[in-house]
Formats: structure tokens, C-alpha cells, sequence
């Protein structure tokens, strides 16, 4: 076992083991886990990583309790029962390995391109999540997936306006004099960033938050500016007009530093704040006043997150956003700017890692990882491709997280669809497996991690022995590349030499065994002087890029695919964003965590529960032409009127009558990135005629 401090005790066995949080979250924490004879006891911040600074979230704090839970898989299982009974036995890795090999060969051998690799962000981790299961599906042969479910919509925005997915750094909001939290829930969804934005405010700073819900971040912030879910564009272009006919604007840094101002100039004096106000459902006065706020206050800086990118026009939307700190040459300042994410930053080595030239020669088709419920209900044809026969799915849960669920429980629930499952628990998506993989937590395994909100790289070393049967991801694909016959040296690489492959000799590898983490050599102001990542080196409020896909090259509003008001049948436009106490669908079976978090909640407005006889606590039931699920009501002007707020993502069988909120969400994509629309959904809502169900436990 690697000790990375000193022994406590000799009697005790004590050690503490550096590592890092593996989760989907900017923060990317360095962790301590203190290890007493071979058990992991407890995890907690490292206090000499800036910016965790010995702190951790509740969520990961629990973390000795989610990898020794009762209900941990530890050995390889195989269904006994039909798909969804979540009926199985245990069998040998032996057995396990043999027949999916041999079932995946066999339908290689016709159509590669049958099967299909399902992964997310389950694990962040380089190692454990894009590099030797990469390697095997290009050498099979198997469909790409675009793994577009969180931030594909941001990031290409960010692409075609600055370049990529950089921005300010997060330390440096603690010196702003304004910050516009626009579409982040951070004292959720982004702790450490919210301990910068307090030490800004207690140095004078204001923080205002933008967002449709009453946040517990818009509780502690100076004002809340409650727009309707996706018009975030419009709000951009209305602060834009107003610092144009105000002249509030960096004359220079527009002339020598941006691409496109004659073009972007005039669509924003198209959008007058009264046009604004009445789209995004806000004050007049309220678009006025954050207008003169952020065109008269330097350093200025702006604070975006996934959750304004989740509709129709969310790219145009970041776009818009992102164009406005080139607008007032807030660049200028290391304090201004804007970030949504920084690992464009990062000098990764992802070709080394995932070795794309494995792939055959004619490159297989790609499958939208979104779009996973209609497309595994496809038949054979000339434009799909063959039909989906066998999937993989590790690091991900997608019959509980992708949107219209009813069909990709129909698409899981083939009796022809081989599915193999690599998890630390039977999941909503495991109860449908033909067979679950042990894997290793981040406790068990090796790994190396990026951030996308700060620019630090963080090593994670294996701070207990793997429990039971588990093995790490990438070596339960070195194990399947050895039993399909893979002979490439590259399938005998392990995983710590895969964490020295991620980044070569662009980081200290020396340095991230020695204390955990390395910072990345960057510029404190990136683009005082332009230098954007763009072709042109500018930042680019026109894209020829974009342009030349026939899409507009300026940023503009796009209404949401379901627009309110367009179907009397469901008048209320319906957000889901995350439960405080999980992280997407981990750490749903977490006991404690689940206690803290209750119940699946929808938040409704005053307003539209009393128009519709909905008490407080009652339980409901959302719908919409796609389907339907419950949850209980909490009658709250977090909500605001019009639009109710579905908490998620609970486990389906751990909610109530065994459905969740991407019941009624749709597999729509966004107008760059290929993205979900999560945010973009209307239903209704009444009170249940279902008896009271019970919650599951786990």
C-alpha cells in the first residue's frame, strides 16, 4: 500500500494516502484518506491543496461509507432473472470473461458496429475513465459514443468564442469587485468557488445570481434575478445594448482584441432591455441596473455553470455570455473575465492515452449518448447503421440519467440486447445487466485527474487493497483485450503507467507523487492582451466556423423547443436540477445522504399550487406526453411562477412508484454540441390519486 505520510503508529498501522475526489464537479478536491490496518477510515480535504484547503463536500465526506455499503457488488454476477428483476448469481471473472468475450467476438465478426460503449463522468479520472476502455472499443471496431450529456453545449460555445474551454482562474474571483453567478447552484454544485466568491464579498464585492430557481447560492448573494429558463441569450443582449448606448465599453480592447464588433453591435441594439424584460419575465429596471453595474465596476467576473445550456439555444446562450467580458475589457484584469470551464487548459495527452489509430480504417459510426432511448429501439437501415446488439456501459447510469426514460428502459429491457455493466452497486441500469463487473472505488485503484474548474493536475494513488473481486475499469479491459486476443503492447499497460501516459513530460509526474497535485505554468490574466485560442487569436463575437456550417455566426435567442404558452395542456415549464445531497445518480443508495435529502421533491409556486389544489408535502404527479412519475410537492417561491423545479436524479427504484424526473424529459438536442434539453420541457401537475407510496431503502 503507498504511504504518503508519515506512520502514525506502529501499533495502529496508521498512514495517510493522497488522492483525488473522482466526481463530476469543478472543485476537484485533493483528498487525505487515513488508512488503520488496510481499512480505510475516513476521508477528509488535503489542507495543503489550495484550493480544497482541507475542505470537502457532505457528499464526499460519506465516502468510506459508499465503498464499504452493505450492498457493494464484489464479485462478477450473472442474471438469473428477466432484464430488470435484478435477479442474478455470482460467477468466477474466469466465467465471466470467457462468455462475454466469445459474445462480443461473435457479433464483431459481422458488425462491430453493433456494440456499442455507454460511459460518462462516473469517475473524472483519465485512467479509469478514457484510456484503456478507448483502446479496446477502437480496436474492436465498435461505434463511437459522443458524450455529449452534461457539457457539449458550453464547450462548443466556448470553442467557437474564445477558443475553448478556458477562461479566468477560480482564485482569483476572491479579488473581484462584482461576480455574476449566472446559472450556478455553487454552494451545491461548486463549494470551493463559493468560498472565493464570500471572500470577495467580505471585501466589498457584489454577487448577483442568475437563475430561474431561488438557489441557497441566490439566498446569500445581493440579488437574484429569476429569469424564465432559457432565455439567458436575451438577457446577454440586452446588458450588451445597454453598455453600447451607454458607452460603457474598452474602445481599445474591442478594436485590438475581438473579431466580428460591427456585426455584434448591431444584433445587440436589436434587443432593447424592454424586449429583454418581457422574454426573460424580469423587471426592466432589474436588466438597467446589472447593465450599469457591469459596465461601470472593474474587476468584474462571471461565474457560468452547466445548468443555462440545458435547452434549446443553451450554445447561443454561453455564447452571448461570453462574449461580454471582451465587451468592457474586464480581460484586463486577472479578477475579471468569465469561467465555465478550464480544462481546455489542461496539456493532456488524450491521442496517447486512447489511441484513436487502433480504429479501422473506415472510422465506425458515432452514437449520441442523449439520444439513447430512441436508438436502441432501431432497426437495421442503410442511415443507422446496424442495429445496437451488445452495449457496455461503465461510469454511467442511463436509465436513470438520460432523458425520456420509458424508452430507454424499453431499449434495456430487450431480451436481444447483450449488456455488460461495470459498477460498484445493482443500479437502475445493472437490474437490466447480463452481467456486473465489479469495479474498484476511488479508494482501490490509481488514477490522475484534471479539473474543470481550477488548473491543477491531482494524482490519486490506491489507499486500500480492492474489496472482494472488484478490479479497476481499466484493467477489467485489459482482461477482456487479453481474452479477445489483443496483442498491442499498448493493452499491457498499467495503470500507473497509464497515469504517467496522461500528460507526459508536460507535468512533474515527480512533483504529483510527492504531494498529490501540480499547477499548471499559466498566466494570471490569459487575455490582457488577446491571445485567445481562436484562429484569429481574437475572441470571436462572429464565428466564421459556424457560419460555414450554415448556422448563424453571431449569437443570438432561441426559444425553447417546448415554449411556454404553445400547448394549453402543460402550462408549466419544468427545470431539474440536481438534489443537494447527490451527484447526478451517485450517491442516491448512500443511506445518510439519502435521509438528508428526504424525498424526491418537485418545488412549485404558491400560485400554481393553489390553482391546482396541491397542498404542501402532497404527493403528485408530473406529466406530459412522454410520461409521468411522482415525487412530493414543497409549496416554495424557490419556484418561481410558471415554473416548478424537479430535484433530481434519484435511482427509479428508490423514488416513488419506481420512476424519476427523466420520465418527462426529452431527447431534443441543443443548437450546438448535440446536447440535452433537460431544462427545456414543459408538463403539468396534479395531485395524485396514488395511495401515499413508501420509499425504498437500500
Amino acid at each position: 500500500m503507498p504511504m504518503t505520510s508519515a506512520v502514525n503508529s506502529p501499533a495502529t498501522a496508521s498512514i495517510l494516502v493522497r488522492g483525488a475526489c473522482p466526481h463530476d464537479c469543478p472543485d476537484t478536491c485533493a483528498l487525505l484518506t487515513t488508512v488503520e490496518n488496510g481499512v480505510a477510515t475516513r476521508v477528509q480535504g488535503n489542507s495543503d491543496h489550495g484550493h480544497t484547503d482541507g475542505v470537502l463536500c457532505a457528499k464526499v465526506s460519506k465516502y468510506t461509507e459508499r465503498s464499504y455499503h452493505a450492498e457493494r457488488v464484489l464479485t462478477p454476477l450473472k442474471r438469473t432473472g428477466a432484464k430488470g428483476s435484478g435477479q442474478f448469481t455470482p460467477v468466477s471473472w474466469d466465467e465471466a470473461l470467457a462468455d462475454i468475450a466469445q459474445r462480443l467476438q461473435s457479433i464483431a465478426a459481422r458488425a462491430p458496429e453493433a456494440i456499442l460503449p455507454y460511459s460518462y463522468a462516473g469517475t473524472m479520472g483519465m485512467v479509469q475513465g478514457e484510456s484503456m476502455d478507448r483502446r479496446f472499443f477502437h480496436q474492436l471496431g465498435a461505434s463511437q459514443l459522443d458524450r455529449t450529456i452534461c457539457a457539449s453545449a458550453g464547450a462548443e460555445a466556448l470553442t467557437q468564442t474564445l477558443g475553448g474551454k478556458v477562461g479566468m482562474k477560480m482564485e482569483f474571483f476572491a479579488e473581484s469587485q462584482l461576480i455574476l453567478i449566472w446559472g450556478s447552484n455553487s454552494i451545491g454544485s461548486n463549494l470551493h468557488f463559493w468560498r472565493y466568491a464570500q471572500q470577495a464579498k467580505r471585501n466589498g464585492a457584489r454577487l448577483v445570481c442568475i437563475d430561474p430557481r431561488k438557489t441557497e447560492t441566490a439566498d446569500k448573494c445581493h440579488e437574484h434575478i429569476q429569469l424564465r429558463p432559457g432565455t439567458d441569450a436575451a438577457l446577454a443582449l440586452a446588458l450588451m445594448h445597454e453598455l453600447i448606448t451607454h458607452d460603457w465599453l474598452d474602445h481599445d480592447y474591442i478594436a485590438r482584441h475581438t473579431l466580428g464588433w460591427d456585426q455584434l453591435r448591431e444584433r445587440a441594439l436589436q434587443w432593447p432591455p424592454e424586449r429583454a424584460a418581457e422574454v426573460c419575465g424580469i423587471p426592466v429596471e432589474q436588466i438597467r441596473q446589472l447593465a450599469k453595474d457591469y459596465g461601470t465596476t472593474q474587476p468584474a467576473a462571471i461565474r457560468l455553470n452547466y445548468g443555462m445550456q440545458r435547452v434549446r439555444g443553451g450554445g447561443n446562450a454561453v455564447r452571448a455570455v461570453a462574449c461580454l467580458p471582451a465587451l468592457t475589457g474586464a480581460w484586463r484584469h486577472r479578477a475579471g473575465g468569465v469561467l465555465l470551464s478550464s480544462s481546455g487548459q489542461f496539456p493532456a495527452q488524450r491521442a496517447v492515452l486512447q489511441r484513436p489509430d487502433l480504429m479501422p480504417a473506415k472510422t465506425p459510426r458515432t452514437i449520441n449518448m442523449v439520444t439513447i432511448g430512441d436508438d436502441l429501439l432501431r432497426e437495421t437501415s442503410p442511415g443507422f447503421g446496424p442495429k445496437v446488439e451488445a452495449i457496455v456501459v461503465y461510469n454511467s447510469n442511463p436509465v436513470a440519467v438520460a432523458p425520456d426514460s420509458s424508452k430507454v428502459v424499453q431499449g434495456f429491457a430487450r431480451e436481444d440486447l447483450f449488456t455488460v455493466v461495470l459498477e460498484h452497486f445493482k443500479t437502475d441500469t445493472a437490474d437490466y445487466a447480463d452481467y456486473i463487473l465489479p469495479a474498484t472505488t476511488q479508494l482501490e485503484h490509481w488514477d490522475v485527474h484534471l479539473s474543470y474548474g481550477h488548473t491543477d493536475v491531482l494524482l490519486n494513488r490506491p489507499a486500500i487493497a480492492p474489496l472482494g473481486e472488484a478490479r479497476s475499469n481499466a484493467q477489467i479491459f485489459r482482461d477482456l483485450a487479453a481474452r479477445m486476443g489483443f496483442t498491442e503492447p499498448c493493452f499491457a499497460d498499467s495503470d500507473e503507467a497509464l497515469c504517467r501516459q496522461a500528460f507526459g513530460d508536460a507535468v512533474d509526474y515527480a512533483l504529483l507523487e510527492s504531494q498529490g497535485f501540480a499547477t499548471l505554468a499559466l498566466p494570471d490574466a490569459p487575455f490582457a492582451e488577446g491571445n485567445f485560442p481562436t484562429p484569429s487569436g481574437q475572441c470571436e463575437f462572429y464565428s466564421a466556423r459556424l457560419a460555414a456550417q450554415g448556422l448563424d455566426g453571431l449569437p443570438d435567442h432561441l426559444p425553447n423547443h417546448e415554449l411556454q404558452g404553445t400547448d394549453a395542456r402543460y402550462p408549466l415549464a419544468m427545470i431539474s436540477p440536481p438534489a443537494r445531497n447527490f451527484l447526478n445518480s451517485t450517491f442516491v443508495n448512500v443511506q445518510s445522504l439519502r435521509t438528508i435529502e428526504g424525498r424526491p421533491v418537485l418545488e412549485i409556486h404558491p400560485d400554481d399550487a393553489e390553482a391546482r389544489g396541491i397542498a404542501n408535502d402532497a404527493v403528485v404527479r408530473v406529466f406530459n406526453d412522454r410520461g409521468s412519475y411522482l415525487c412530493h410537492a414543497t409549496v416554495s417561491r424557490r419556484a418561481r411562477p410558471g415554473v416548478v423545479n424537479g430535484l433530481g436524479i434519484w435511482w427509479r427504484k428508490l423514488g416513488l412508484g419506481g420512476t424519476n424526473v427523466n420520465e418527462v424529459t426529452s431527447q431534443a438536442l441543443t443548437d450546438l454540441g448535440r446536447a440535452p434539453t433537460f431544462y427545456d420541457c414543459l408538463v403539468e401537475v396534479e395531485a395524485s390519486a396514488v395511495e401515499t407510496p413508501t420509499l425504498a431503502s437500500a
